[in-house]
């Protein structure tokens, strides 16, 4: 679970900005919070809720932990530069570097994973663990201006010497523009070196425990997934039900892969001829937004499936089969989120949900909301969702620490502030002073009327 990130120098964040999942002092609606495990554990809220305007820094908060996650997970080529996107209302914010840093909940301990990043390198990288009272460094790595590395790993007992020179070897062989948190992941270093579960937490953490969702994602693999569990088709048709879309079921149905005229032959013949027995891959026509899914068998036999959503025909007792693109946006768009929805019952899940109201029903997006809560009470899982859609501004339902805003300066530079700052009552009308501009974090629209 995350507790805490910050980001600085990124996109429209100049100064550094942090996101708290931490909780306030409040103490209404305790099920939202989660408990740590002892009194020098962290306890972390289950939801949080940003607000802003357009172009404000919403997208930008959600780009940057994106970012960093796959560089996490995918670094760069030897000799390319690192992607970054610096603020660019500043000469000075141009030579200075990116900042990120990740506190968060793994196996029952907590960490804190960050890193100091210019164009060329990697500055400076680092692992704590963490409690409410201290701190303890597993690793501090800094790149000096000789492009030398320095690293010391404090916080591992290792069984042997050899072991030691042997992660000191992958450490001082990462290149400057690459992690060494990457270095380990690609090397596989799990394998020869004992103790380091701080480590393998991390990447475990960033790779399978974060998830961010953008407006235009699209769930890839939902196929497969139907494929292989008829329990995970019986929960989507349950919730498409929830939701009210009109949709009976959506399932997976064979295709003849001749028939297929959106996807040119020699692109299908190419995945074809690369598609190993006993495999499977998708293939996609962003154009028409329809996924193929193709199976090969032992006897290199192809088998196609394409999914369908189903409808009830209204006179009769058949049904009528629809492609995903000929459902409504607000439809389709819920078909790559309600297998977020299904994740997060499961324990230390972080879903970041960039415009969670994005072609969305006011009301399905607080149902998407109160749904997570209501079904998530007893499971340690987050929902962390930018929207616009103020009708979630309940203080009966929402806490005040869970909600944040976010806008810009008269600098440009984005500023994040959570509502836990300000001193509303408990009955007082929240969404009436979020649209009047209380709290900021709304358009400022000058329209001027020139009647000559």
């Amino acid at each position: 679970m995350l507790i805490r990130y910050s980001v600085e120098n990124y996109l429209c964040f100049n100064e550094r900005a942090e996101f708290s999942m931490i909780p306030g002092k409040g103490r209404l609606l305790p099920t939202h919070r989660i408990k740590g495990k002892n009194s020098a554990d962290i306890d972390v809220l289950k939801l949080a809720l940003i607000y802003g305007a357009n172009a404000s820094g919403k997208s930008s908060l959600i780009k940057s932990m994106s970012f960093a996650k796959n560089f996490i997970l995918q670094g760069v080529k030897v000799g390319s530069v690192i992607p970054l996107s610096k603020f660019k209302l500043s000469k000075k914010a141009e030579k200075n570097p990116s900042r990120f840093e990740f506190e968060f909940k793994m196996k029952g301990f907590n960490y804190a994973y960050g890193f100091l990043i210019d164009y060329d390198k990697v500055i400076e990288e680092w692992l704590y663990k963490i409690t409410r009272f201290s701190e303890k460094a597993i690793f501090e790595r800094t790149i000096l201006e000789n492009s030398k590395t320095k690293i010391r790993f404090p916080g591992i007992r290792f069984k042997s010497k050899d072991e030691k020179q042997f992660l000191d070897f992958v450490a001082l062989g990462t290149r400057p523009n690459k992690l060494f948190l990457t270095e380990c992941l690609e090397r596989n270093v799990f394998a020869n070196v004992q103790g380091i579960e701080a480590i393998s937490d991390t990447l475990d953490w960033f790779g399978n425990k974060l998830t961010v969702i953008f407006p235009d994602s699209k769930f890839q693999g939902l196929e497969f997934e139907f494929e292989k569990s008829s329990k995970l088709a019986e929960e989507f048709k349950k919730y498409m039900k929830i939701f009210d879309t009109g949709i009976d079921d959506i399932e997976l149905k064979p295709i003849d892969f001749d028939k297929i005229k959106d996807i040119p032959d020699e692109i299908k013949n190419d995945i074809v001829s690369r598609l190993k027995p006993n495999s499977k891959t998708i293939i996609s026509n962003k154009a028409t937004n329809i996924t193929y899914t193709l199976f090969k068998d032992n006897k290199n036999n192809i088998k196609v499936f394409r999914l369908n959503s189903k409808h009830k025909l209204i006179d009769s007792d058949g049904y009528a089969f629809f492609e995903i693109n000929e459902e409504s946006d607000g439809s389709q768009r819920l078909i790559d989120l309600i297998p977020a929805l299904i994740d997060l019952f499961k324990d230390n899940k972080v879903f970041i949900i960039d415009e969670l109201d994005r072609s969305l029903h006011p009301n399905l997006s607080k149902s998407f909301v109160e749904l997570f809560l209501n079904a998530t009470a007893e499971v340690p899982s987050q929902l962390i969702v930018t929207t616009h859609e103020s009708s979630l501004l309940n203080l009966r339902k929402i806490r005040k620490d869970e909600i944040w805003f976010i806008e810009k300066n008269q600098k440009g530079e984005a500023e994040l502030f959570s509502l836990e700052e300000f001193k509303p009552r408990f009955d007082k009308e929240i969404r009436k002073n979020y649209l009047v501009g209380r709290f900021g974090a709304i358009p400022s629209i000058s329209l001027h009327h020139n009647n000559n």
